[in-house]
């Protein structure tokens, strides 16, 4: 396979004109391809090697969120106009040979936090080794599982009237509790736009509006969907000439809804992708957001634990079918259990981000209540985490924790 974007994991990503963090539809492509070509494109990991393999949680408190995320791009298809679909298959994820490791981050609540961040507001940090396809951590004993290797990012880029679109509704959204802390959403920002090729003059006036990497949109982007793995096919709209595909977030494992923010084991990594074409294709299948076709490859568990949460918060108040409660719920109920066979619930909140859990909606209709679950594989453990009339026995080594900020 050959090698179409290289990076340096040792360089500053900001000297890097292969690499951007910001969405717009005026940086310039780093090459151009072929309708069923195939190559190889490295990627640095999500903050661009603001993050090291210590025992220190300092670089997570202090991580430059507004940097974020560093992705290798754009690469142009000859031949793809607007409103085509952009075929993607991911032929292949690995780990760069020369950052062989990866990190799982609780982010503290003033710079980004989490989905359980009301709960665990300070910075912690997990550091994984990779045995082949296993996953295993010095910050989390007892515990190891194979990884469904993926992109967390990847997109194609917006058109002018898009980007507008984004940065009109994310700032309405934002002045509703400007003073919010974790922020509502993250507006332009200058001083780190780092926007590939572009020109210096080019650059700064479009790095006054080009779009933060950090949420989903209508093109893709910051998806995290854990089955993008080998194997799989995206559909991705096109709104700029020649597409624009840019990709990056490497993750070598996460769970569904990557729960502590930068909850997946997080690394520098390739892909192996094909390109195709599908004229017209937004319009021929009414597609305005990326449908993805999933791999046959994923690791296969037998056993799991389920557990439930509902539309019911912490302190009891009743919501209407809020999902976004009940998976809470569902997780903080998976954490609480865990503790019992000695984990502390940074590392078994840390275990729900990165382990494959699978996350769902099971009941949305009946009222007041929408019921979410979350499935633990139990194999993932290497001691018996099932229910029995024993009691739970203590299993995980005291004395060993995420790291925190010395």
């Amino acid at each position: 396979m050959d090698t179409l974007i290289s990076v340096d994991v040792a360089s500053a990503p900001e000297k890097q004109d292969v690499l951007h963090n910001r969405w717009h539809p005026d940086i310039p492509m780093v090459s151009w391809v072929k309708p069923g070509d195939q190559f190889r494109v490295e990627c640095v990991d999500w903050t661009g090697g603001q993050i090291k393999d210590d025992n220190n949680a300092i670089d997570i408190k202090i991580v430059d969120l507004s940097k974020v995320h560093y992705l290798s791009g754009p690469i142009g298809v000859e031949g793809a106009e607007p409103g085509d679909l952009l075929v993607v298959d991911i032929l292949d994820v690995g780990v760069l040979a020369a950052s062989q490791w990866g990190f799982t981050g609780i982010f503290a609540k003033e710079n980004g936090g989490g989905f359980l961040t009301e709960h665990y507001p300070d910075a912690r940090k997990a550091c994984w080794g990779f045995s082949g396809i296993y996953a295993n951590s010095r910050h989390i004993p007892g515990v190891e599982f194979a990884g469904i290797m993926h992109p967390g990012l990847i997109g194609c880029l917006p058109s002018k009237e898009l980007l507008a679109t984004w940065n009109k509704r994310e700032k309405a959204l934002f002045d509703t509790d400007p003073e919010r802390v974790p922020p509502l959403c993250a507006l332009p920002s200058s001083p780190t736009a780092h926007m590939g090729r572009m020109k210096a003059d080019a650059a700064k006036s479009a790095a006054a509006e080009g779009a933060r990497t950090v949420p989903p949109r209508e093109h893709g982007g910051n998806c995290d969907i854990k089955n993008l793995s080998r194997g799989s096919s995206v559909y991705f709209p096109v709104y700029v000439k020649g597409g624009g595909l840019s990709m990056g977030d490497i993750h070598f494992s996460q769970g569904d809804g990557e729960i502590t923010f930068c909850g997946a084991i997080e690394m520098a990594g390739y892909l192996d992708i094909r390109v195709n074409i599908i004229k017209e294709g937004m319009a021929k299948y009414g597609i305005k957001n990326p449908i993805f076709k999933p791999s046959p490859l994923e690791p296969r568990y037998s056993s799991y634990l389920i557990f439930e949460g509902i539309s019911v918060d912490e302190a009891g108040k009743q919501h209407y079918l809020d999902v976004h409660v009940a998976y809470r719920q569902a997780c903080l109920n998976a954490i609480e259990y865990m503790k019992k066979f000695g984990y502390t619930g940074a590392q078994a909140y840390a275990i729900l981000g990165t382990a494959p859990v699978e996350g769902r909606i099971s009941g949305i209709v009946d009222i007041p209540n929408a019921c979410a679950t979350l499935a633990l594989p139990t194999e993932i453990f290497n001691f018996d985490l099932r229910p029995s009339a024993f009691g739970p026995k203590p299993s995980v080594p005291s004395g060993i924790d995420l790291a925190v900020v010395t």
